[in-house]
């Protein structure tokens, strides 16, 4: 069976999430993106997890809400002493899988003596990686853990910011028990295969999503014989039955490019390292993005793979390109009208971007079929995501005024 997962959501609980991040309006969205199997999301949250134990049933790892198949995940900021920087913090995310939800509670009772679980639903917990999974496989030796968005400046293992250089040096040890990295919105497979370092984890892409519209926005396709907790986790190790990934255009992430927001600076990395990674308005440190970092730590060339990569395919939220096909902003009712009229004709988003020419063209006007063969394509330009500022693109040329450059000072 074919499957299209996301592991990694938000509920309502969490800081700067949409109070629709509940059981009935994730679901909906799912029926809409064409979702298989969706994280829970939070569920170290004492309100969350109450919920979700209440409103659902379990088989194989799997809970069933109202015909929906969900698997348990949560996210949390572990701070701990940076090895490579004496006196400073690291800080990173990591997600947790888990197949029950007694292992969940579980999990709870040990946690919530390290930190506070109640007042957000990624928790800050002060230790390390190892220690998490230490921690964590001490009540339930089968969990898993991945490393979330893996190079945002902020809050990520090889985060600019506050992370590491080395993998070790957040998880001295246990690395067993990571199944995957988190690609995250700013970069692709193709960016991470060049680190030799990650091939021994498989690449998986989520959306992050702290709204029912975002889910889906990244996701990975399995091919499985049953759904299971098993059977994803087996996926995930051995890369068989784990088809591809759904990827944003790691352009359009928020942090792709080199920047400093508030003097409205977006530069290249080349650009950056020739001014000293300052701004070259205000003279303060810019916000190195990630395609800075995997430059900075790459082994290998861009375009060169490891053995037997699992393929990825780029898209774009499809609102986003019914707008800019149609020269309207995304909540006006024309958009929405020609969104409705993909979904009710292919049945799900994700099949919008797997049809046909022919299927498009009987399905839709023209203009937006020719969009969104575009970005299949990737015939398209971008005005790149940088510092908490995501990309844009265009089906023309990129104009100037959306990007400065060293020729503009």
């Amino acid at each position: 069976m074919k499957v299209i997962a996301d592991f990694h959501v938000h509920s309502k609980y969490a800081r700067a999430s949409s109070p629709n991040m509940d059981l009935e309006h994730i679901s909906g969205a799912m029926e809409t993106k064409g979702i298989g199997l969706m994280a829970t999301g939070d569920f170290l949250h004492p309100k969350w997890f109450s919920e979700i134990k209440s409103k659902t049933t379990e088989e194989n790892g799997i809970l069933d809400f109202k015909g929906k198949k969900f698997i348990l995940s949560t996210e949390v900021c572990l701070v701990f002493d940076n090895p490579e920087k004496p006196g400073k913090s690291a800080k990173i995310h990591v997600l947790i899988l888990t197949n029950s939800l007694r292992s969940a509670e579980m999990m709870y009772d040990v946690v919530s003596k390290r930190g506070s679980l109640d007042t957000d639903g990624r928790p800050l917990l002060m230790m390390s990686g190892s220690e998490l999974i230490e921690l964590i496989s001490s009540v339930d030796k089968d969990a898993v853990f991945i490393p979330a968005h893996i190079w945002t400046p902020w809050f990520s293992v090889f985060g600019s910011k506050f992370g590491v250089n080395r993998l070790e040096d957040a998880f001295p040890d246990r690395q067993e028990k990571i199944v995957a990295m988190e690609t995250g919105l700013s970069s692709d497979p193709e960016m991470n295969w060049m680190i030799s370092a990650l091939d021994k984890f498989a690449l998986v892409s989520n959306s992050d999503a702290h709204s029912a519209e975002k889910i889906g926005r990244e996701a990975n396709v399995f091919e499985l014989q049953e759904l299971s907790f098993s059977s994803i986790i087996n996926a995930l190790r051995t890369r068989e039955g784990f088809v591809k990934t759904y990827e944003f255009y790691p352009q359009e992430g928020k942090y792709f490019n080199d920047g400093h927001r508030e003097c409205g600076i977006n530069l290249d990395p080349e650009e950056a390292r020739k001014m000293g990674n300052k701004c070259p308005v205000c003279k303060k440190s810019m916000t190195l993005g990630v395609l800075h970092r995997v430059i900075d730590l790459a082994d290998r060339k861009r375009g060169e793979k490891p053995q037997k990569p699992v393929p990825f395919q780029h898209i774009i939220p499809l609102p986003s390109i019914i707008s800019k096909a149609l020269g309207k902003t995304e909540k006006t009712k024309p958009v929405n009208e020609a969104y409705n009229r993909l979904i009710s004709y292919f049945g799900n988003e994700f099949n919008v971007f797997e049809a046909g020419e022919k299927e498009l063209r009987l399905a839709i006007d023209e203009n937006i079929a020719n969009a969104i063969m575009a970005v299949n394509r990737g015939e398209i330009s971008w005005s790149p995501g940088h510092d908490g500022v995501f990309g844009e693109f265009s089906f023309g040329e990129i104009k100037k005024a959306k990007m400065k450059t060293l020729n503009d000072f």
